[in-house]
């Protein structure tokens, strides 16, 4: 008896390590915020295709492996009167390569916005999937050059399926320890007997 009451200590500490995992994955961590200045891109005089957009240099490579992640970032950028920030999939950079100054020939209607988008009025939400993506910006009409704070905050978490798996793990281990050294079958007997 005491050998099982021993060996209940594996699945009991295996069992409390799945729940804390799942309880501070539901809670989120959040990850250092990062601050950038970038400039606005300049729509003095809007031509008939409408103002063009600058687009990063590189992509953004979200590995296969952030599917059983729930990662979140939240964008805000201090001139959300003069621009707008999106995120577009890495595609569009074959239809509408950036140049040296990272300006495309493209204008906001040539794009399919994954997140953001001219409709953006100062910071959008932005959960990162599987695949890969480039950030993308216009001025707004009359938007001279300046300067403008990006801010993005990050929030981690394990994919809420994941962290059911963990949740009811742990709990289906914590019980098998608990029966392991308290027998029910043992209990019920002697319930029975009094």
């Amino acid at each position: 008896m005491r050998v099982v009451r021993i060996l209940s200590v594996l699945p009991g500490a295996v069992g409390v390590f799945c729940l804390l995992i799942g309880g501070i994955s539901m809670l989120g961590i959040g990850l250092d915020t990062e601050r950038t200045q970038i400039p606005v891109v300049p729509c003095t005089e809007v031509s008939d295709e409408g103002c063009l957009v600058g687009m990063t240099g590189s992509d953004l490579t979200v590995p296969g492996g952030f599917v059983i992640l729930d990662v979140r970032m939240d964008i805000a950028w201090s001139e959300p009167s003069k621009s707008w920030i999106g995120v577009v999939d890495a595609s569009f950079a074959e239809k509408c390569p950036p140049d040296a100054d990272g300006l495309t020939t493209c204008n906001k209607d040539d794009f399919e916005y994954v997140s953001g988008g001219p409709e953006s009025s100062g910071d959008f939400v932005f959960d990162l999937q599987p695949g890969a993506y480039r950030f993308v910006s216009a001025g707004r009409e009359g938007a001279d050059l300046d300067e403008q704070l990006v801010t993005i905050s990050s929030e981690l978490a394990i994919a809420p399926l994941f962290e059911l798996i963990f949740v009811a793990v742990g709990a289906v281990l914590l019980l098998c320890a608990i029966e392991m050294i308290y027998p029910v079958e043992v209990l019920w007997k002697r319930f029975i007997k009094q």
